[in-house]
């Protein structure tokens, strides 16, 4: 009986796809995370989702996106991962950065599962306010 069960967990998930690994994601966001502290942008932008390498093109527009728009995680103090959660198929981490100056950052990571594992298809920067308690 046991065995059965088991087979019919294994053909749901197989027919499903397999459930979204949380950790997966984290390894992904803490990659590019390494790759900023390296400035390394040209390694940085290969966790990003496919759609956003077409559009930023060259590792030279992602950083000035990255420098200019998103400081924190470019040059983050401490990073806390949060929820993992999933809202009409799409795949949420969010993520608690606090900043070389002490300022706590609350992102949303959007991200993507493709043929060559997880990516970063975008990232919200939320109100901290919203998250002090």
């Amino acid at each position: 009986m046991r065995a059965v069960v088991l087979g019919v967990v294994f053909t749901v998930l197989a027919a499903f796809g397999a459930v979204a690994n949380p950790k997966d994601m984290r390894d992904v966001i803490d990659s590019q995370l390494s790759a900023f502290q390296q400035d390394d942008f040209a390694q940085a932008m290969e966790y990003a989702s496919p759609g956003l390498q077409r559009y930023f093109a060259t590792p030279e527009n992602f950083r000035r996106m990255v420098t200019q728009g998103y400081p924190m995680v470019w040059r983050p103090d401490t990073v806390e991962y949060l929820e993992n959660r999933t809202e009409d198929g799409i795949h949420w981490q969010r993520v608690r950065i606090k900043d070389m100056e002490g300022k706590v950052h609350i992102l949303d990571y959007r991200m993507l599962e493709t043929e060559n594992g997880w990516r970063i298809n975008g990232v919200q920067i939320l109100d901290a306010a919203d998250f002090i308690t």
